[in-house]
């Protein structure tokens, strides 16, 4: 049981390192600091998880970055009618 979860920390933490590199490429054409926030908030949560090996740091970065796009920091995406 304790390798199927190290397996699915491991997957989660690398969709998490993906989804910091887009948003970092994201800030790259916006300059955007909430792209920025949620970013380091993400590499932090998947590094946080490969250190300790568990769980939860995936679930409190998630939980974080909810918060921030609460707050308002996420880009605004312009849509026409």
């Amino acid at each position: 049981m304790q390798t199927v979860l190290n397996v699915i920390v491991y997957v989660f933490s690398g969709m998490f390192i993906v989804l910091a590199i887009g948003l970092l490429f994201a800030y790259y054409r916006m300059r955007h600091p909430g792209t920025v926030l949620m970013a380091v908030v993400y590499v932090a949560a998947a590094g946080a998880a490969l250190g300790y090996m568990h769980w939860w740091p995936l679930l409190a970065g998630l939980a974080l970055t909810w918060v921030i796009r609460l707050m308002g920091l996420e880009p605004r995406v312009d849509r026409e009618p």
